[in-house]
């Protein structure tokens, strides 16, 4: 989970009074605005739960107003500790916590608690309407929608809510996985945006969990909603004759045969990221980004125009990392140095083993890149739980829970600077505000890839052209 605080803002208090409010991104968006004896309040209880040995350092209170230097050193200190209590496993995932992100949320957009209606959306556009409160969280709500529904309790897991983006063009952007920190209602309705809306989809990738949701009616319309969805979103690649295929079956309400049909199309099960930037192969390249099957795949358009695809498999990537940049907004004008409001630059790189003893890193540069990192991270949750012997059912019970622990071959580590930039200038116009800690698998090698692939780089990104898209 990616948190920061980039940005301060003196605030009126009673009495004519001023005071520092300090904003919380996460996961790269305002979360809620808090002020120092919040978090102070936060810190205290949490040593009183885990004890001074757990809960890191909080920075000092200080006598007398401080000044612009300080208030940015305190900024710092507070971002480096709200980042070292999430990624503690034990303070990261205690209800302290996360009740506190909860309730800071909602202070900060001034929503009372009361019963409202909430609109959730299934992936063919249809409303479910529940009734919850403005202060339920994610938990809360996925129960509420999967319960009217009438999902079974036991395949609940095996869904999530999102957060997204409409289009004019019926286009799609996946904004976020809603989190047991936030309140969905509040979530959305803060963004005054009839553009964005919470959609209830699945939340596994290996198709053949499938299995266990079809033998649900429930689970099988649901599954089927997403599936055609897709394929009319043209996020499951299909010819002219598979499309002939599928909408007889459509046509005939055979629901499974569609769905078994649509899983041996290319891109099944993916999703499809917005267009944006990378340094692979080339610097500059554009780049659409599709997650699933425990790959990212890129399909990249270089500066001569051609065109390429190719796949990185999770099982060989070594680490990944997000990191976050500030890019002063400047009102249109030639002016780097107008004060104001900053643009959040997001870019997630990961490195990747090309060949045999060959690691390089390759970034994307795009709004979505902690969405497609804890893609990442979710698609290797799966893969470690199978690859122990695990039981899916477990795991997906446990996400739903909120209590998912990282597995002892996970590593986190410290993420290295930024990398290089295709734009010249970055030096001078952006300011690193956070880091991300990785996700480490050990010993993946050509030899022992998880997925048995073994896949070179000689062998990736052959070029294709234009009417083979």
């Amino acid at each position: 989970m990616h948190f920061s605080i980039p940005e301060t803002e003196v605030r009126s208090g009673e009495n004519g009074s001023t005071y520092v409010a300090y904003n919380i991104h996460i996961n790269g968006v305002v979360h809620c605005q808090v002020r120092y004896s919040q978090l102070l309040g936060l810190h205290e209880q949490l040593k009183k739960e885990y004890g001074n040995n757990v809960v890191p350092a909080f920075p000092p209170k200080k006598l007398f107003t401080l000044t612009p230097a300080e208030v940015e050193q305190r900024r710092e200190q507070l971002e480096k500790y709200m980042q070292a209590v999430r990624q503690d496993p034990i303070l990261g995932a205690s209800e302290t916590f996360n009740s506190f992100l909860r309730k800071a949320q909602q202070e900060t957009q001034q929503i009372a608690t009361e019963e409202v209606h909430l609109d959730v959306y299934l992936s063919n556009g249809q409303k479910v309407k529940v009734n919850i409160l403005t202060s339920d969280q994610t938990e809360d709500v996925l129960e509420a929608v999967t319960s009217k529904l009438g999902l079974p309790d036991d395949l609940v897991g095996y869904f999530s809510l999102f957060l997204i983006r409409e289009g004019k063009d019926e286009g799609c952007t996946f904004v976020r996985k809603l989190q047991e920190f936030e309140l969905p209602f509040v979530s959305v309705t803060s963004l005054r945006n009839p553009e964005y809306r919470i959609v209830l989809r699945k939340s596994y990738w290996d198709s053949a969990y499938d299995n266990d949701v079809m033998d649900n009616r429930v689970g099988l319309n649901l599954l089927y909603a997403q599936t055609v969805s897709d394929t009319e979103r043209g996020w499951i690649l299909v010819n002219k004759e598979q499309h002939r295929q599928l909408k007889s079956l459509q046509e005939k309400g055979s629901k499974k045969e569609f769905i078994r049909l649509a899983q041996t199309l290319k891109y099944f099960g993916y999703i499809k990221f917005d267009p944006c930037i990378t340094d692979f192969p080339e610097k500059g390249c554009h780049v659409i980004v599709s997650a699933g099957n425990n790959e990212l795949n890129f399909h990249v358009k270089l500066p001569n125009d051609q065109i390429k695809e190719g796949s990185f498999k999770v099982t060989r990537m070594r680490c990944w990392r997000v990191t976050s940049s500030q890019v002063p907004v400047t009102n249109g004008t030639a002016n780097s140095g107008t004060s104001g409001k900053s643009d959040i630059k997001l870019e997630l790189a990961f490195e990747y083993l090309m060949s045999k003893d060959r690691l390089q890193w390759v970034t994307i540069t795009s709004p979505q890149a902690i969405m497609v990192s804890i893609c990442l991270q979710s698609m290797v949750d799966e893969l470690m739980v199978k690859k122990s012997g695990g039981s899916i059912k477990k795991m997906l019970k446990k996400r739903h829970n909120g209590s998912l622990r990282r597995s002892d071959s996970q590593q986190a580590v410290k993420s290295p600077p930024l990398l290089d930039s295709p734009d010249s200038n970055r030096e001078s116009v952006v300011k690193l505000s956070s880091k991300l800690t990785s996700v480490t698998l050990r010993g993946i090698s050509a030899s022992n890839d998880i997925s048995g692939n073994n896949i070179h780089g000689n062998d990736a990104f052959e070029g294709i052209g234009d009417d083979d898209l």
